[in-house]
């Protein structure tokens, strides 16, 4: 991909999230990226994974109903922790992390868009958040130091990147050793049909970018993590089918768990 396509698909996500983030209405596809029609936000999330009561204990306007899963479930994060949140929107999974880190631990997270890092800002003011920063930056250059990391997590936002491979040796590049990443994403278990792969706006709808499990594997195992596992989870088919109308998406993406360590 080009320099050129790489920016527009950059304009692209950006305007989408910004849409969001402001409660415009997004141009482009009939549903926002990664979010499901129909219903609230909470009853979105829930069917995500998450809880009740986590979703009880977030500052009003952190749950914005995006994401594909609940990398809370699978990053077994540990007091004391630092912990990095790629894509990090209204700051959900940040929020949440910060409170499974507690008090000597942190949650930073990482956003293209202003106006999703503004809202994440002021959710943490309300929450009363005090281990949690939002920092503008690009997943593919991001804003943290070499080594200062415990955990990498992500929520259906690798897939919106250009250039995968160095988001991945970026997040190994910020972990410490014995550090891990913890996503969950949507990858291609099928051809993604390549008019679809060549619409920007399927980018948007977190389907045209979606890389398959080998390929994800090939990029993390290049990046130099171990003890890698890519489990898709077709159940995820129930929701997914709304984010895209009329594309019959399903037929070759899926949502995934994705998890990987940076040797010691």
């Amino acid at each position: 991909m080009n320099p050129v396509e790489s920016d527009q698909i950059r304009e692209a996500v950006r305007n989408q999230y910004s849409a969001i983030a402001t409660e415009e209405e997004p141009c482009g596809c009939g549903s926002s990226c990664c979010e499901l029609t129909g219903g609230d936000r909470s009853s979105v999330s829930s069917q995500l994974g998450y809880s009740d009561d986590d979703l009880a204990s977030l500052p009003d306007g952190a749950d914005m109903g995006l994401g594909c899963g609940n990398p809370m479930a699978i990053a077994a994060l540990r007091l004391g922790e630092v912990v990095l949140d790629l894509g990090s929107g209204g700051g959900l999974d940040c929020f949440l992390a910060a409170q499974r880190v507690g008090g000597e631990g942190r949650a930073i997270g990482v956003d293209m868009t202003p106006a999703m890092i503004s809202k994440a800002r002021l959710n943490a003011e309300r929450g009363g958040f005090g281990n949690v920063e939002f920092r503008l930056g690009e997943i593919e250059n991001l804003p943290v130091p070499d080594c200062s990391v415990d955990v990498v997590i992500s929520n259906c936002v690798v897939n919106l990147s250009p250039d995968k491979p160095r988001v991945f040796r970026e997040a190994f590049r910020v972990l410490r050793s014995g550090g891990r990443v913890a996503i969950s994403d949507v990858v291609a278990f099928a051809d993604i049909p390549e008019s679809t792969r060549q619409d920007v706006e399927m980018y948007s709808a977190c389907v045209a970018g979606a890389s398959s499990v080998s390929e994800v594997d090939r990029m993390l195992r290049d990046a130099g993590f171990t003890e890698i596992r890519i489990e898709p989870k077709f159940e995820s088919s129930s929701f997914m089918k709304d984010w895209a109308p009329g594309a019959d998406i399903t037929d070759y993406v899926v949502s995934a768990v994705i998890e990987a360590t940076k040797p010691l």
